[in-house]
Formats: C-alpha cells, sequence, structure tokens
C-alpha cells in the first residue's frame, strides 16, 4: 500500500482543519472524503482506540511534512523539474516507489497553492510533540539539502518554520550542522550543542544528551519510514562524536 492509500485507509485528524486544512483544499480534502463510511468502519473495526489514534498522527505527519517541503521549494520563487527530481531521490530513500510516486502527486497539486509556511510550522508546533517536531525539521533539511547545499533562501524559510513550531535555536543549529560539514569547520561541536573549548567530559556528557533527545525511538508511532530517517539523524550524532574523538585523539 502507497503512502496516500494509508493516509486513505486511516484517515486525517488535526491537519484537516486550520492553516494546513485550508492549504490542501477542496480539491485535495475530497479524496482523503471520498473513502465511504462503510469501508472506514471496517479499517476501524479492527483497531483500537490508540492504534487509530496512532495512525492519525502519522497521516498528520506526513501531510504536514509535504506541505512544508512545498514551502521550502516555493522559497526561491521558483520550481525546477530539477528539483522534483532531487526530492524524488529523498522520498524514495523513505517512502518506496508506490509511496513516492502518491507524494509527488500530492506535492504537484500543494506546489499550486499559496503557502503561509509561518502559519503551518505554528500548527505543528502546537499538535506535534517536540521530538516530532524535531524530525520534521530534519527531514525538511535533509529535502533543502539533496542539491549539495541549503541556498540562502531556503535557510531563511527552515529558521522561520523552526522559530514557529517553537524549536530551540540550539537544537536548529544541531540540525543545520548536520548538514554544513563541508562548510562547516566547527560543525560537529554545533551538532552536539557545544564548543570547540568543551573539555573531554563535556563532549562526552553531550553525546549521550544529544543521543538520548534524537533516539528514533522518539518518534516510532509515525510509521517505520519516519523512523529509518529518525535513524539517519542519529547516525550523524555518532558521526560529530566520532569526529570530534578522531580529531583529539581520545
Amino acid at each position: 500500500m502507497g503512502l496516500f492509500s494509508k493516509i486513505l485507509a486511516g484517515g486525517l485528524g488535526w491537519t484537516f482543519g486550520g492553516p494546513i486544512g485550508a492549504i490542501i483544499g477542496v480539491g485535495l480534502a475530497s479524496l482523503f472524503e471520498g473513502m465511504s463510511a462503510t469501508k472506514a468502519e471496517k479499517k476501524q473495526s479492527s483497531r483500537s482506540t490508540i492504534e487509530e489514534k496512532a495512525a492519525r498522527n502519522a497521516n498528520d505527519f506526513q501531510i504536514a511534512l509535504l506541505v512544508l517541503i512545498a514551502a521550502v521549494m516555493k522559497a526561491d520563487g521558483r520550481v525546477v523539474k530539477s528539483e522534483l527530481s532531487s526530492v524524488k531521490r529523498v522520498l524514495l530513500q523513505n517512502y518506496g516507489e508506490e509511496g513516492t510516486l502518491e507524494a509527488l502527486q500530492i506535492l504537484k497539486r500543494l506546489l499550486e497553492q499559496d503557502i503561509d509556511a509561518a502559519q503551518v510550522a505554528t500548527q505543528c508546533g502546537l499538535n506535534l510533540t517536540y521530538s516530532m517536531r524535531l524530525q520534521l525539521l530534519h527531514m525538511l533539511y535533509d529535502i533543502a539539502a539533496v542539491d549539495g547545499e541549503v541556498n540562502k533562501e531556503e535557510l531563511n524559510v527552515l529558521e522561520e518554520i523552526a522559530k514557529n513550531m517553537r524549536i530551540s535555536s540550539q537544537d536548529e543549529a544541531s540540525i543545520s550542522a548536520m548538514f554544513a560539514r563541508n562548510t562547516n569547520k566547527d560543525w560537529a561541536y554545533e551538532v552536539l550543542e557545544i564548543s570547540p573549548d568543551s573539555t573531554d567530559e563535556e563532549v562526552k556528557k553531550a553525546y549521550r544528551r544529544m543521543a538520548m533527545k534524537y533516539h528514533p525511538d522518539k518518534v516510532n508511532t509515525l510509521g517505520e519510514e519516519v523512523k529509518q530517517n529518525a535513524t539517519e539523524k542519529f547516525r550523524k550524532v555518532k558521526e560529530a562524536y566520532d569526529a570530534i574523538k578522531e580529531q583529539r585523539g581520545l
């Protein structure tokens, strides 16, 4: 079952209203509403209330992600075919062939809409846990950096999204540094949210703290695809720690 099919089966929650609901609009919303009540009841009958809530939460996360991907792609005022190809490569890593094709169909329709990234991010900030917001921001940076770098316009939008999702400046800088290894000599320290003059013991403590903060289990209710991306984020923390250890001869 592809991404869109999963969302159809599981339904939506908080994203169906507010700024995100307005953006996905009647045209896209009708696709979700087109599922018959009987089919929905059959899907829900074998699930507990907790499972239903988890499924909707995962679907809301995916829709919010696609809306914000569109906002980042539109940051420089134009969307070119090469960008869609690049985004497709990242989506393939997370959703597979069928899920990616369906995600791109949704994304192309979203790119036709006016998107207020600040309002969308604020809605996400009110409805997602902090760990989920960190994961959402990481996935957006992953998309923005797919062509090798995050340009100024994209960075401005990402910083605005982080601010309105109420992500701390330290955590935003940590995630940003994960994608700046070639341009920021202190990237490893920024990933661990410490400075180059930190003691060896402070480095070790910082690694343990960040490893706990970014552990993939923090987002295990969002589905296997998101958890795989969270594992990549967790791996980047380990790479930062290893880089510092090698630099210091620890």
